[in-house]
């Protein structure tokens, strides 16, 4: 009997992982006895995912507001220090932006608008209409942010995201100056020291600077990229990619996840004798239509992934050659061509046209957005997913 079930997303639940448990074999373990249970069964090709929280709960990479503070009062011994483009997030930047503050003596904030880099806004674009407020040019105070917008709260948190962070900015001691504006160089005008604070912009941001004669720049990635005090760290990415554990905690993206990956493939195949496909994945590549967030604050979806799980999908749209090369058919006649078609279709479809309307994305970035939405980041319990069928096509 032809199937006709095409790709499956299955969440798994997992027991509370907690530090020093060993996450390969847990997670492993719990897709095995998820099959078990609900009469499934692992074939090539199945895909593995599990999300980075539970992974580096696992390694215990953690690091204190203390440990934060003490790296940055070593790379910017000068009182004044500029933070410029961070994220507006509670999970995600406060805990972060509270080390940065215990560690300086005044420090100038500069928040883009009228949303942050994810898409978290300050002020709606028909506002900035309404008051002659060009934000690729114009730099606004508090003050004058103020005066044009009074207090304008998240649609979603109901936080007044300008007033959180200044209050806890000044509640470490730390004297606080706000600015809103686009243009990374403008933070010279304040300080020639100058923490990044942009994900996917950090780059450009810190080329720019330095260009500009900046003194010291650095980025996230480059705070706690080795330990400071006993804390963990990441090499890679310092504190991109973290998230608040406690007031006073923060959980850093896990470190070294290759041989987890690795490992997980392994004990699967000693198992089952299948080879599957594995992947440690954070925030998928998303945006919400309605806040207009863009859901990756990590600095990648995939910190790691088996060789299985390279490159970019090699699709054909189904409704372009049923409208154009075989119009003429119907029935089975029409599923034949199209599957003799994909059969023999070139590997590297760039450029044609039988391609358009398909996803040109990194594979890890669309399993990993797959994986995302299916776990969510609430209390479903199931920080592994188990995707079968991806890589199948209507020709299986």
């Amino acid at each position: 009997m032809e199937r006709l079930v095409g790709t499956v997303s299955r969440g798994i639940r997992a027991p509370i992982i907690r530090e020093g448990d060993d996450i390969a074999k847990i997670v492993a373990e719990s897709v095995l006895e998820a099959a078990k249970t609900d009469g499934f069964s692992i074939g090539d090709r199945d895909v593995i995912a599990v999300t980075e929280a539970v992974v580096a709960r696992a390694q215990g990479n953690y690091a204190t507001t203390g440990q934060i503070a003490a790296d940055v009062r070593e790379k910017f011994p000068d009182e004044t220090l500029g933070v410029i483009f961070p994220i507006l997030s509670r999970n995600r930047f406060a805990i972060c932006l509270k080390g940065i503050a215990m560690g300086v003596k005044k420090m100038v904030l500069m928040l883009s608008y009228p949303s942050d880099e994810v898409g978290n806004h300050l002020i709606d674009l028909d506002r900035l209409d309404e008051k002659g407020v060009n934000p690729w040019s114009d730099v606004l105070t508090e003050e004058d942010y103020r005066k044009l917008f009074g207090y304008q709260k998240h649609l979603f948190t109901g936080v007044d995201y300008i007033e959180y962070y200044k209050e806890l900015i000044t509640a470490c001691g730390c004297e606080v100056q706000i600015v809103l504006a686009n243009d990374c160089r403008t933070i010279l005008r304040y300080t020639q020291n100058v923490l990044c604070c942009d994900i996917h912009t950090r780059a450009r941001s810190k080329r720019l600077l330095q260009a500009a004669g900046a003194k010291k720049v650095l980025c996230l990635d480059e705070i706690l990229n080795q330990p400071v005090q006993g804390s963990g760290c990441n090499e890679r990415y310092g504190l991109l990619g973290s998230n608040k554990a406690t007031e006073d905690r923060v959980k850093l993206f896990p470190r070294n996840c290759e041989p987890v990956v690795e490992k997980i493939r392994q004990l699967v195949l000693d198992a089952t004798g299948k080879q599957v496909e594995v992947m440690v994945y954070g925030d998928g590549a998303f945006k919400d239509p309605v806040g207009k967030i863009w859901e990756l604050a990590d600095p990648v979806v995939s910190p790691a992934y088996t060789k299985g799980l390279e490159g970019q999908p090699s699709e054909v749209k189904l409704k372009y050659l049923a409208d154009n090369d075989f119009a003429h058919l119907s029935g089975q006649a029409l599923k034949d061509a199209i599957s003799d078609y994909i059969r023999h279709k070139d590997q590297d479809l760039t450029g044609q046209m039988v391609s358009q309307g398909t996803t040109p994305r990194r594979l890890t970035d669309l399993i990993g957005s797959l994986c995302d939405l299916t776990s969510g980041s609430g209390d479903k319990g199931t920080p592994v997913v188990l995707v079968q069928g991806y890589f199948d096509n209507y020709t299986k």
